[in-house]
């Protein structure tokens, strides 16, 4: 594999710019470089990328670097890194489909039988899903109001998945919207399924829409890859609607409120916001995380939506709206791509603040807007 990584490398550095064209569209050409903010396609200058040179060596074409960040390497690693993919064999196949090359065909393991709610079956159903793109899942999910990016590689398509509304009920096949639970080492351990209605973009008119398969605790729904900031919150559709907001942090959607108290931390971790939901139950878990959090001395901070939670808020409000009330409380330093906010002052660090817990007040990070039972 490590032969062929360095040919597809080659391949895609002979046709440098437009592979940037594609993977970092907001960038721009510079003489011989392409010039972008970073490798997931953020404004700026920090990053650069060789469009001309020879095949290797010294001034190789395709070769990039963030001096922001002191990243390295070739675009491969580039579509690796903007893509998210855990495993190279995924860049691999992005980078031939990039090419219009054939995939490299793999020898099929023989389809053994697995327990059928185990994590191995939620990766058997994964693999078998396809991108969102296009689809009702798609659909779906802009019909939500999110308008943000939606190819993360957390999420998938299926168009036929079983359902049962009880154990010895009829088995029933709908299309469904997967979600990838990982763990910190982006292993799949869980997904859930969101059975969608094929007529319409919403939920299938089912009992339990959504369901869990596999081992979810402690793991949750990755957008963006969590090093020392991290927001966390529940649902996918809020993190989503969250992560069209303020699309430089990393998110974690834990799937429940319970889940999201039991979340494991990154071992980086030096600043968590919580996206709590706005009822009973998100701020138990907002509690819980600030005890877990202070205790491992990290920097706990709420988001706190103005309805029941930011996917609703994004749907009322609106994305600037929802931004003005956002950017209050971030800290200053994680405002980046919130136009006109950044020079605001930021909320206090939670665990800093004499006595201070989520919900409680305490800091200008804290419930701004009052919660409001029932919205």
């Amino acid at each position: 594999m490590i032969g062929q990584a360095g040919d597809l490398a080659r391949r895609l550095a002979r046709d440098a710019e437009a592979v940037c064209h594609h993977y970092l569209s907001k960038g721009r050409r510079c003489g011989h470089y392409w010039i972008a903010g970073d490798i997931m396609n953020t404004p700026g200058r920090s990053l650069y990328v060789r469009l001309r040179g020879p095949d290797a060596g010294a001034g190789a074409a395709g070769k990039w670097t963030d001096a922001a960040t002191g990243e390295h390497g070739d675009l491969l690693d580039l579509i690796r890194l903007n893509r998210n993919f855990v495993r190279l064999g995924a860049a691999i196949d992005e980078a031939r489909a990039f090419l219009a090359l054939p995939r490299t065909p793999r020898p099929l393991a023989p389809l053994t039988s697995v327990p059928p709610r185990s994590p191995e079956a939620a990766r058997r159903l994964f693999r078998a899903s396809r991108p969102i793109a296009g689809t009702i899942a798609e659909a779906y999910l802009r019909a939500r109001g999110i308008a943000g990016r939606l190819d993360w590689p957390a999420l998938r398509f299926h168009p036929s998945v079983y359902y049962r509304a009880t154990e010895h009920a009829r088995r029933e096949t709908w299309p469904a919207l997967l979600a990838a639970v990982t763990n910190d080492d982006g292993a799949i351990t869980a997904v859930q399924r969101t059975w969608l209605d094929p007529q319409r973009p919403a939920k299938a008119p089912l009992a339990d829409p959504r369901r869990a398969l596999g081992h979810l605790l402690g793991n949750g729904v990755r957008f963006g890859v969590a090093t020392d900031i991290v927001a966390a919150g529940e649902g996918i559709e809020t993190m989503l609607a969250l992560k069209g907001v303020v699309p430089l942090l990393p998110m974690i959607a834990g799937l429940s409120a319970n889940h999201l108290a039991a979340l494991d931390l990154p071992p980086a971790l030096r600043r968590l916001y919580v996206a709590r939901d706005n009822d009973a139950a998100g701020l138990r878990a907002a509690n819980r995380l600030y005890e877990r959090g202070c205790a491992a001395g990290i920097d706990v901070r709420e988001l706190v939506p103005v309805h029941g939670d930011f996917n609703l808020d994004l749907w009322r409000l609106g994305a600037a709206a929802m931004r003005a009330h956002l950017a209050p409380q971030l800290d200053p330093s994680d405002r980046r791509g919130l136009p006109h906010f950044e020079h605001q002052a930021g909320g206090r660090d939670r665990c800093a603040a004499s006595g201070a817990r989520p919900g409680k007040g305490g800091s200008a990070a804290a419930v701004r807007i009052a919660f409001q039972p029932g919205l």
